[in-house]
């Protein structure tokens, strides 16, 4: 092995060691001093985080650069490796992850995007926005070609763990229905150091209302985006999977003025949990969210029955919210890709549809009817987004004066 090489492996062991040793240290006086939080789970980390996934990754990828002999990028993987052991361990602060996820460095985020007038052909383009204190996000905006004529719909998609905007909507193909049917889509884009494997922080209480954290911050964007571009305030919708999923249920539930329907895949209803502890528990377990005192907005649901990630109970929790007392109507078939599904829908006495559950059976943590050109996706199951389109577009706000 190369001396300069070996040398860099000798500093980053004893770093992370010494990294180690400082958060075991920060940990047991928070407990001397009676801290209010259980941080049994933080010491096991602490304990752990030589062997922890994304510093492991880190070291093999520092690794693999060496023996291409590129000295510069794996001095950098070293630094990525070092900055994951020594993250402060403050329960307030750990992400819930997916998967392991892995960057080298962090770009600087995009520059607010000049509004753009739609073309012969649909477009894809990048911008950023910032909305205060809760800080700044870039995105991608499909535009759809000038002959649909506006005010259109906008669909906002809140894309899972690990993911970013482009994989989203190449696994979705939310763009390619854009295109036929004529609607912009909005694709916010959460930072890895916002959270490590770019979840959205659903799980966190400082992101669950109206005015404060991401759910501020994406109604923001939402609202810049309908200024300037043509864009009926009456047809706005969310979706998300997984982690996008729960902050679309919160952020349907948080600005209900602003968006007429939800899509939740795989995700979990508001107020699941407040805290990681609770958030590990209740992806596994699926307990009942707190009480509601307002109904959500009319919210349609899929989750594979066989997700290992996100307790399919999650996705009943999500529909109680907006169903209400309503009885549902059952439908069992099989989708022309291969898997069985059980479609209920709940109606209200006038016939007004209040939400839609799919329970896709046989299915994992994916997006049901996806593009294997994205990740987390499920091509055998039913159009997850053509089903989301026609109940989103049957929904709209009461117009304003």
């Amino acid at each position: 092995m190369n001396p300069t090489f070996e040398r860099l492996i000798y500093e980053a062991t004893r770093l992370a060691q010494d990294a180690k040793a400082q958060a075991l240290a920060s940990i047991h006086q928070a407990t001397d001093e009676g801290g209010a939080n259980p941080l049994h789970r933080l010491v096991a980390g602490a304990r752990n985080s030589m062997n922890n996934p994304a510093f492991q990754h880190s070291m093999a990828e520092a690794t693999r650069l060496m023996q291409t002999g590129n000295l510069q990028a794996a001095t950098a993987a070293i630094q990525a490796a070092l900055g994951a052991a020594a993250a402060p361990a403050d329960a307030d602060d750990l992400n819930v992850i997916d998967v392991a996820a892995y960057e080298v460095g962090r770009q600087a985020p995009a520059q607010p995007a000049p509004t753009v007038k739609p073309g012969p052909s649909g477009q894809f383009i990048s911008g950023s926005h910032t909305e205060g204190a809760a800080g700044t996000r870039e995105y991608k905006l499909y535009i759809p070609p000038a002959s649909f004529e506006g005010p259109l719909p906008l669909v906002v998609m809140l894309h899972g763990c690990t993911q970013n905007p482009d994989d989203f909507a190449a696994g979705t193909q939310m763009n390619e229905a854009a295109l036929q049917r004529g609607f912009y889509v909005l694709y916010p884009a959460q930072t890895q150091h916002a959270n490590s494997s770019r979840c959205w922080n659903w799980f966190k209480h400082n992101h669950q209302k109206r005015g404060r954290g991401e759910p501020a911050l994406l109604a923001g964007m939402t609202r810049d985006v309908m200024k300037r571009y043509s864009i009926d305030p009456q047809r706005v919708y969310v979706a998300g999977l997984s982690a996008g999923g729960a902050m679309a249920a919160i952020l349907g539930d948080a600005y209900p003025d602003l968006f007429a329907a939800v899509g939740v895949h795989s995700g979990l209803a508001t107020g699941s949990a407040t805290n990681v502890q609770d958030a590990l528990s209740v992806m596994q377990t699926g307990a009942a969210p707190g009480a509601r005192t307002t109904a959500s907005p009319p919210t349609i649901v899929f989750h594979g029955d066989q997700d290992a990630t996100v307790n399919p109970a999650n996705g009943e929790h999500v529909v109680a919210a907006s169903a209400g007392a309503s009885r549902p109507e059952h439908k069992r078939a099989r989708s022309p890709n291969g898997r069985d599904y059980t479609r209920r829908v709940y109606k209200e006495a006038d016939g007004r549809v209040v939400a839609e559950h799919w329970a896709v059976h046989g299915a994992g943590h994916a997006w049901s009817g996806g593009s294997a050109q994205g990740s987390y996706t499920d091509g055998h199951g039913p159009d997850a987004t053509e089903e989301m389109l026609r109940f989103f577009l049957a929904n709209t706000l009461p117009a304003t004066h």
